[in-house]
């Protein structure tokens, strides 16, 4: 099976795009992440949720986890009021990864070999340059186990 056979339709954004309403798409659709595009419709990064949960804790919550446990409810709510004003692009990490992609022709093989290598809950698949679709981890775990 190739890449192009086990890609799915997956929301993309631009990377100008609404941080708070990319956000609300991952929440409300419960995604790993998302593609981002650049202008040109382009694949340029990927979005793991994991990313916006670093985004939303507080530096000095993620450097003393103990004081998780102290922070009252009206905290977790200010949490979300940090993305307002900001764009996809100020989630993103500061030193970019290696983008997330593969070829339509490669095979399961090649696609779980990135996503392991890059600790990426997706990949883009391309033609060229144009985006064919995404493979999730769910994805490729459930046509990996459907095969045996």
């Amino acid at each position: 099976m190739r890449a192009a056979d086990m890609a799915e339709d997956f929301p993309v954004v631009p990377v100008d795009s609404d941080a708070l309403a990319a956000v609300r798409m991952l929440a409300v659709r419960r995604l790993p992440g998302l593609v981002v595009i650049d202008a040109d419709g382009i694949p340029c990064s990927v979005l793991p949720a994991t990313e916006v949960v670093q985004f939303l804790v507080p530096q000095y919550v993620r450097d003393d986890p103990s004081l998780a446990g102290v922070l009252d409810e009206p905290m977790a709510d200010r949490m979300a009021g940090k993305l307002s004003g900001h764009t996809v692009a100020d989630l993103l990490p500061e030193e970019p990864a290696e983008l997330p992609t593969v070829d339509a022709d490669d095979t399961v093989v090649e696609v779980a070999a990135k996503m392991a290598r890059l600790r990426c809950p997706l990949v883009a698949v391309l033609s060229g340059t144009t985006l064919v679709g995404v493979v999730s981890a769910s994805r490729l775990l459930e046509l990996a186990l459907g095969q045996r």
